[in-house]
């Protein structure tokens, strides 16, 4: 989900994207103006030289300022099928900005993309560090994008059907189901807490189980920050959480709906730890179904401590390891040491 500013081109900018094509521009630097309303604003073009990666090392790095981000249109020599250029579209954040110029610039990328013309866009390349910028970082870039992607949120779900079919330990210790599942019904303020979250009034709902009524009830609803999460999650019973992660990834602003099943471990009695269990998908699928309200991800975690941006980011987000070790057979069983047999005299 992405929400946008509604900052768009100015019209010099426009009028340049008109005569920019024909291979005489070589790079367009566009920044987001300081003025009472903004507007994207042509800062920097900069012609050929040599080829495209010469040409890089001597462009790139030295438009982009290590505290401000920026807008890069770069172009390839290569051309599609219609015979025009085609473009790289850098989206520069660095760490030391400013937190709200991040977001202003992750909202207005798409529509800054659709405005130069998103078909003559190649490739799309975000970074926020000075040696991801150099040409040697683009291309790691490009053989990060060319390796075998991560499980989809479904062919994760299928493994783990697969391996609890063939799982024969049975404990209310693991994180799997072991029960047949429950399904307890909804207390009106818990689907009104819902159906709120859904409508995008607030971000975050905290859900418990009556464990004597057997109903799912609301404990919090309301507005909840990244820095905020881990606090609302009790030390010493189980819940259910529903937060909105609101973040950037490789540039894009994104709106995450993220299921938190919040489990402490062995201060929680058996029985309640057993009813948590059991009850989570059902309570999934009145979110989903029930409410539509898509998930993006849903986590297990057993104190909100491990609720940090960069966990969060890694569920949503598995960055593509390139350095996959490599099997090692295991040396074969030891027979000992020859043994020397003298031939009788």
């Amino acid at each position: 989900m992405a929400s946008q500013s509604g900052i768009g081109c100015s019209e010099q900018l426009m009028t340049f994207f008109s005569s920019c094509r024909d291979g005489s521009i070589r790079l367009i630097k566009v920044s987001i103006s300081d003025s009472a309303n903004p507007v994207l604003d042509l800062d920097t073009h900069l012609e050929p030289i040599s080829t495209w990666e010469d040409d890089w090392e001597q462009m790139v790095p030295s438009q982009l300022d290590a505290d401000q981000p920026a807008f890069i249109l770069y172009r390839l020599d290569e051309k599609d099928t219609s015979g025009s250029f085609l473009w790289i579209l850098l989206s520069w954040s660095p760490d030391n900005a400013h937190t709200r110029q991040k977001m202003l610039y992750a909202s207005t990328k798409a529509t800054f993309k659709k405005e130069f013309g998103a078909g003559q866009i190649k490739d799309e390349y975000y970074a926020n560090l000075m040696e991801e910028i150099t040409l040697a970082g683009y291309k790691r870039h490009l053989a990060v994008e060319a390796a075998p992607g991560p499980l989809s949120r479904q062919e994760e779900e299928m493994k783990e059907i697969k391996e609890s079919e063939s799982r024969v330990e049975i404990s209310v210790n693991t994180k799997h189901n072991t029960l047949s599942a429950l399904a307890f019904p909804f207390k009106e303020e818990a689907l009104e807490g819902l159906a709120t979250y859904g409508a995008g009034s607030c971000d975050y709902v905290q859900l418990a189980i009556d464990t004597d009524a057997e109903e799912v009830v609301l404990v919090m609803s309301g507005s909840c920050s990244t820095e905020e999460l881990g606090a609302k999650v009790p030390e010493d019973s189980a819940r259910y959480h529903l937060f909105r992660f609101k973040h950037t990834h490789q540039g894009d602003y994104k709106e995450s709906n993220v299921f938190i099943y919040s489990m402490p471990g062995y201060s929680v009695p058996i029985k309640e730890r057993m009813m948590y269990s059991s009850c989570r998908n059902a309570v999934v699928d009145v979110i989903e179904k029930t409410l539509n309200i898509p998930l993006e991800k849903k986590v297990e975690v057993s104190s909100g401590s491990e609720l940090t941006e960069e966990y969060l980011q890694g569920e949503l987000h598995p960055v593509v390891s390139l350095n996959r070790p490599k099997f090692s057979k295991p040396p074969g069983p030891s027979r000992g040491n020859k043994r020397i047999t003298k031939t009788p005299a």
